[in-house]
């Protein structure tokens, strides 16, 4: 992930602040899940600590990974858009210690603060078209007849 989709690089301080007042620490054992795809998105992570992998169900196999995500990274994008359900799963890789949010809290708070509620959509939008890349890539590594080669 670049850096520009961290929390730290993509909000500013003020905005940072803001959204850590409703951040509480979890932390999850490896083999954990956080989430599975089609389930409800109440939530968001950010890793403190740790590895988390991402995936997406494939009917009859293991969820295949799609990309792992680290240190200030977001795991979750689904609880910004309705109808709210995961678009993909998520496993802790590794010992992970996060900070967690309640999203209906940061969605009032972002209706409450437009400029805040701007900030974090676009957040959340460089987020999304990063993971839609790593989607894409591993997607054709699995399943195209040469794989992905370097699409960048």
């Amino acid at each position: 992930m670049t850096s520009a989709t961290t929390m730290n690089a993509a909000l500013e301080p003020v905005y940072r602040e803001r959204l850590m007042r409703l951040a509480r620490e979890v932390s999850f054992d490896a083999g954990a899940r956080l989430f599975e795809e089609g389930g409800r998105a109440d939530r968001f992570w950010i890793v403190r600590t740790g590895t988390v992998g991402l995936d997406l169900h494939v009917p009859g196999r293991r969820p295949d990974p799609i990309e792992t995500l680290g240190h200030g990274e977001l795991i979750g994008w689904s609880w910004h858009f309705p109808p709210y359900l995961w678009q993909l799963g998520a496993e802790a890789m590794s010992p992970v210690r996060a900070w967690e949010f309640d999203a209906e809290a940061v969605r009032a708070l972002c209706d409450e603060d437009p400029e805040f509620g701007r900030a974090v959509a676009v957040w959340v939008g460089l987020v999304v078209a990063q993971r839609l890349h790593a989607s894409r890539v591993r997607l054709l590594d699995l399943y195209a007849p040469y794989g992905s080669g370097d699409l960048t």
